[in-house]
Formats: structure tokens, sequence, C-alpha cells
């Protein structure tokens, strides 16, 4: 399996923000992994914006309510200009506002709303991920699990999405022995 790299399209703050977080997480005691991680400054001046676990959580519910509203813009407006989805229902990543609003112009005609079934929020500074598992349901009644993950920033006064993988999950479409 070859990993997937996109350096255009992901900015050099999110890229040091998620490596630092993942830095930051593997050296902490496994019991200290169950809350939010200690904020830190890096050697520069940055100031780091206090968030809490309900506070990330809560990022996910104003982008299910932008789902609510079937416009395309308004959930589109919850990610940052540099952000990237990875889309749950097409294999084609989304790298450029543009490429999103599509996206979601076509997930919006089936109504979908989310739920999370499962979930594990890691904060740093200016950056939270949130991590799990969410069903999808459909007007028509059908539904779809997934895996997910957000990577949210601060930027401009904001928490925006720079990162969103949705993928299915595989057993569901895997033949069991």
């Amino acid at each position: 399996m070859v990993p997937f790299m996109m350096t255009t399209s992901i900015s050099k703050t999110a890229l040091a923000a998620t490596a630092a977080l993942a830095l930051a997480v593997a050296a902490a005691p496994a019991q200290a992994q169950t809350g939010p991680a200690p904020l830190a400054a890096s050697a520069s001046s940055t100031t780091c914006t206090p968030v809490s676990e309900s506070q990330v959580a809560a990022l996910f519910d104003r982008w299910n309510a932008s789902l609510r509203t079937l416009d395309a813009d308004q959930v589109t407006a919850n990610y940052a200009p540099d952000g990237v989805l990875l889309p749950t229902l097409t294999n084609q990543p989304r790298t450029t506002p543009a490429d999103i609003r599509d996206y979601f112009v076509k997930f919006l005609k089936n109504e979908p709303q989310g739920k999370i079934d499962q979930r594990l929020i890691r904060i740093g500074c200016n950056v939270a991920q949130d991590v799990g598992t969410y069903t999808f349901q459909f007007k028509d009644g059908s539904t779809v699990q997934a895996r997910y993950t957000y990577v949210y920033e601060w930027e401009n006064g904001q928490w925006l999405i720079a990162h969103h993988h949705s993928s299915a999950m595989p057993e569901a479409a895997v033949a069991r022995h």
C-alpha cells in the first residue's frame, strides 16, 4: 500500500501542528490519554487558544447542523481555505473549497444526518482531532456506517476543518467466512 500524500494542499502550519500533536500523544502516559493534552506553546511566540473536549465535540454538531440546511455553501464554510476532504461516498480527494462544495452539492441531495457512535478527542496548540465512527441516515431510510477523522485548526478567530477523512466501514462490505 502506497501512502497518500498531498503536500500542496495542506498548509505547513497544519502539518506541523498535526505532527506535534501526534508526538505529544505518543509521548503521553497511557492513563493521561483519556483527557485533553496540555497546551504548550512552540518555540515561536504562538499563543495557544484554549479549547475543551466538549467544545471540539460541538464542532461536529456545527458541521452536522450545516448539513440540515441542505446548503453546500454553509457546509463548505466549516472548512479552512486550504482544507482537505477525503469523502465517504466518492474516491476523489477534495482539495479546494470548490471541490469540497461540489461534493456537498451532490451529498446533500440525500438529506444526510450524522450521529457519532464512538469518538476520541485529542487537543493540542491551536489544533484538535476528533476521531471515531459515525452513522449517516438518509431521507430514504438507508444508513452508512463510517470511520472519520476531523482535524481542526484555529484560524482567523475560529475553528475550521483542516482535514476531514471519512470512509465506510470495511467489514460491512467484506463477506465473512
